[in-house]
């Protein structure tokens, strides 16, 4: 699975202009890395110093991950924990960055849950990811395989302390239905780098949701990919930064093939403190969507929106349309960072409804739009519960 290319060759081809977002250098072996700096494109919102080394070889030796898979009751689910080599490793993706080829590079066992073909799994298949601990580190791969013509539903539950990085493996195969959730919340102190690589086969469907609450700094990097025409994927985000907090999304939607459908919509709300050193809230937001000159029929849209709680919060927010066809049904995006809609505001406290109470509806109101299109009753009940605790942080 390892591409051995030299160091020279591979900050050659990092320096050189891509054909377009997809053409990007890929390898399973950290080595074939170079450290990446503040200056390179991919990095630059990223505090690289609170990463504990997992960017530059310095983190230190891992221990083993602690990943546990709940099936309880579900029928035509087989987990399987598995060796570096295993052959259900790497098709959905290759690592692009430093980060997931040192996870990729240093894991010890990966664990692989495969829903069958033709299989119904309507309740989800839970999946927990323990911290390895204050001041430890560890590496993680999980694959998640749905056959042929099955439909599945997967939470991903990250918590606890330490500096964690993984990379996350979707499979869906031809006329397979797959929807997962990702509940990041870990405790303050917690460090996380994770990559997603889907991989979408003819009319199957991904619905993709990321909740980010908790952690020092969490990077996620979604990539996804098309295989074959029919292809649905919705892309979902939320993510609440406090302050001393830094929350990246990263994605790409590559549209390489014809008439497939993408669908991106994050949200994220962030309360710093003003004029404290280190106690800024700060998110980033990167959205990629490159349609390839096959990808004739291509139908995309995405859209980032960020609320500004407090002062001493910074969104960065870029969308990016990358078209090489004339010939697709549509195609936008947008992005904004602002604080309040005050005609929201003002429409509520003319109700006769208090200033705090109204401030909170309009909150739960802005988060509402994703989290209602999530399947899981348990999580949307969860993230609500989870806005609100962050509501009473700020003494909303």
């Amino acid at each position: 699975m390892t591409t051995t290319v030299s160091q020279e060759n591979q900050v050659a081809h990092n320096r050189r202009v891509l054909a377009n977002k997809g053409d990007v250098f890929s390898s399973f072996n950290v080595e074939d890395f170079a450290v990446p700096h503040g200056r390179d494109e991919e990095w630059k919102f990223a505090p690289l110093r609170k990463l504990r080394g997992l960017h530059n070889g310095t983190a230190g030796d891992p221990v083993a991950a602690n990943i546990s898979v709940d099936t309880a009751g579900r029928e035509g689910v087989a987990v399987d924990v598995v060796k570096r080599g295993d052959s259900r490793l790497g098709r959905a993706g290759v690592p692009t960055d430093r980060v997931a080829a040192q996870a990729f590079s240093g894991f010890s066992e990966a664990t692989v849950v495969t829903f069958e073909k033709n299989s119904a799994s309507t309740e989800p298949v839970v999946i927990n990811v323990e911290g390895p601990g204050e001041d430890s580190v560890a590496y993680g791969h999980i694959v998640i395989d749905v056959e042929s013509h099955a439909e599945a539903v997967c939470v991903l539950n990250y918590r606890g302390s330490g500096t964690f990085a993984d990379n996350v493996e979707f499979v869906v195969g031809d006329g397979a239905r797959l929807a997962v959730v990702t509940m990041i919340n870990w405790n303050n102190d917690a460090v996380h780098g994770s990559a997603h690589h889907a991989k979408i086969g003819r009319d199957a469907t991904l619905r993709h949701t990321v909740a980010t609450f908790g952690g020092e700094l969490v990077r996620v990097v979604p990539r996804v990919a098309f295989t074959a025409p029919g292809g649905d994927a919705d892309l979902l985000g939320v993510y609440f930064a406090d302050a001393g907090q830094y929350f990246e999304n990263r994605l790409l939607v590559d549209h390489a093939v014809p008439n497939c459908r993408s669908n991106v919509m994050y949200k994220g709300a962030l309360q710093g403190e003003p004029n404290v050193a280190h106690r800024e809230a700060r998110t980033a937001w990167v959205g990629d969507v490159l349609i390839r000159a096959e990808a004739a029929g291509t139908d995309t849209y995405e859209l980032n929106r960020n609320l500004l709680l407090t002062e001493g919060a910074r969104a960065d927010a870029v969308p990016n349309l990358e078209i090489e066809t004339g010939e697709i049904a549509g195609a936008g995006h947008a992005a904004t960072v602002g604080r309040f809609d005050e005609d929201q505001l003002f429409y509520l406290l003319s109700r006769g409804i208090p200033e705090l109470a109204a401030r909170r509806l309009v909150v739960r109101g802005f988060f509402s739009e994703v989290i209602n299109q999530i399947p899981v009753e348990s999580v949307r009940a969860k993230l609500e519960e989870l806005v609100d605790e962050e509501l009473n942080t700020a003494g909303f």
